[in-house]
């Protein structure tokens, strides 16, 4: 089945400690892609949650945003007792110098520069959060993979409609091939004959059939309209696979497009080249939409 490159997802969770929240989206891209950004001290689980991307997405570029609200613990504070113990040193010196009768309070000490000290996030060891991570990682990019095989499916449908729109018109060119054909020679009998009228002149009929030959050999399209089928059912088929083709429907439909060309620089008919011109118009969307397939 086709798969979008265009989608979104987010997931959130939200617990006694941690709070996580990870937005996903993806944009049309030739290859993958990861565009990561994070809370300061979580940008070393960039290798974690790509391996964790490229399980459901193969091809666009994926802008992960990941932000997390730790909150502080226990464990995130530590009491520097060589500045805490200078610190009443000092105080303890002034009181004695200079008679005061206040004490030292502990409280006070505590809220004095430097004593007590916090974990910055950037100290902290990421892959440590991995575990309560690593789930809502997964549940955002599974629901932007949903969002992506939601639309390839409407993709789906609308590349076929266009590859059957060329198919009918390529089967009316196929149909009125023959009556090219017919009808030039009808003309260039009409016109020589009515020129060697005016000289009195007589021609050769043979002449008259290798003229005719050689238009035929000119405008001759079958090889064209037969390769040109071939493509329009390998493009069916592609469609059909159980694998997102992007980059085989991409090559097909450029091939499709050098077919046509052909044939119309061969057409030596209005109504062909009117048919070749609808095609071209059906094989540019088909160019456009594919762009967007994984």
């Amino acid at each position: 089945m086709l798969v979008s490159m265009t989608g979104f997802g987010e997931a959130h969770s939200q617990a006694a400690d941690m709070a996580i929240s990870v937005e996903v989206r993806t944009i049309n891209s030739r290859h993958f892609k990861l565009n990561y950004r994070a809370t300061d001290g979580y940008a070393g689980l960039e290798p974690e949650i790509e391996a964790v991307a490229r399980e459901q997405i193969r091809r666009g570029t994926v802008q992960l945003n990941l932000f997390v609200d730790r909150q502080a613990s226990a464990e995130d504070y530590r009491v520097n007792a060589a500045v805490l113990e200078n610190y009443h040193w000092q105080l303890d010196m002034l009181i004695g110098r200079l008679e005061w009768t206040d004490k030292v309070d502990l409280r006070m000490l505590l809220t004095l520069p430097g004593v007590v000290t916090e974990r910055k996030h950037s100290d902290h060891d990421p892959h440590e959060d991995w575990s309560a991570i690593g789930p809502v990682v997964c549940e955002a990019i599974a629901g932007a993979a949903k969002m992506r095989a939601e639309e390839g499916a409407a993709l789906a449908v609308d590349l076929a409609r266009n590859g059957q729109q060329v198919e009918q018109l390529l089967n009316q060119i196929a149909a009125r091939a023959p009556e090219v054909v017919v009808g030039y020679q009808s003309r260039l009998t009409q016109r020589v004959q009515k020129a060697l009228s005016d000289l009195n002149v007589t021609l050769n009929p043979a002449d008259l059939i290798r003229e005719v030959s050689l238009f035929v050999d000119r405008s001759d399209i079958s090889e064209e309209v037969v390769r040109l089928r071939s493509h329009l059912q390998q493009f069916a088929d592609a469609i059909e696979l159980a694998e997102s083709s992007g980059r085989k429907l991409e090559f097909i439909a450029q091939e499709m497009g050098r077919e046509i060309n052909t044939i119309g620089s061969k057409a030596n008919d209005a109504e062909v080249s009117r048919h070749v011109v609808d095609i071209k118009s059906a094989l540019e969307r088909i160019r456009e939409q594919i762009q967007n397939v994984e």
